[in-house]
């Protein structure tokens, strides 16, 4: 079995899960105030529901609710579907994407025990019947906020490289390493590098990369 193979650390085993927990609950009401101003200019430029909620795999492929800032609008064609993102994904949505503040509610999947600080990316539901063994271990940890691919590029590198971080970071899991993610993390952030967003100007979702490779 792939959960087999993932060795825990005693960092993994007895810092990580409360060291996630007390960094979450600091930034939480440290940002507070960010939180709210966010809350209050996504309710005004887009309505309501103020957060997004979407199922995604955790640990062992337990699926969780994830919760992100709204940044798409409801907008529908005549037959009463929704529109392409695209179309939906206003200004202001696009830079609450860039600059990664639409994640910041998932501070309360880290609190709950769904995610961790550092992790693999949680995914779509969808993708997971489309992953092969190796590509599985990622759901061997809690999925993270930020994580080793996502400093290594973000959203503008391919899904085989995106993969191999992941695995990279699952194989070795320590206190140093999550530290030095949070840092390039920081700085990818505000340098607002490697920037895609999905489904709008990056590479294709994952179950319609695997299904195009497959043909």
């Amino acid at each position: 079995m792939a959960e087999e193979m993932h060795k825990r650390g005693f960092y993994e085993k007895y810092v990580k899960r409360p060291q996630d927990f007390l960094c979450a609950l600091t930034a939480i009401l440290i940002l507070s105030p960010v939180l709210l101003v966010v809350a209050i200019c996504v309710r005004m430029k887009l309505g309501s529901p103020v957060f997004f909620k979407q199922q995604r795999p955790g640990l062992h492929e337990k699926i969780f609710q994830l919760y992100k800032f709204r940044t798409m609008t409801d907008a529908r064609d005549e037959k009463g579907e929704l529109l392409p993102d695209e179309i939906r994904l206003t200004p202001f949505g696009r830079w609450l994407r860039s600059t990664s503040l639409d994640e910041l509610p998932e501070l309360w999947n880290i609190l709950r025990g769904d995610m961790a600080v550092i992790g693999p990316r949680p995914l779509l539901v969808q993708y997971l019947p489309y992953y092969n063994e190796k590509e599985r271990l990622r759901h061997d940890v809690l999925p993270g906020l930020t994580g080793l691919a996502q400093v290594h590029g973000r959203n503008a590198t391919t899904w085989e490289e995106r993969f191999e971080y992941d695995q990279k970071y699952v194989s070795k899991i320590t206190f140093v390493g999550d530290i030095k993610i949070i840092l390039l993390t920081i700085k990818t952030v505000l340098g607002r590098s490697g920037i895609g967003l999905r489904g709008v100007d990056n590479s294709p979702d994952f179950d319609e990369y695997r299904k195009g490779n497959q043909e």
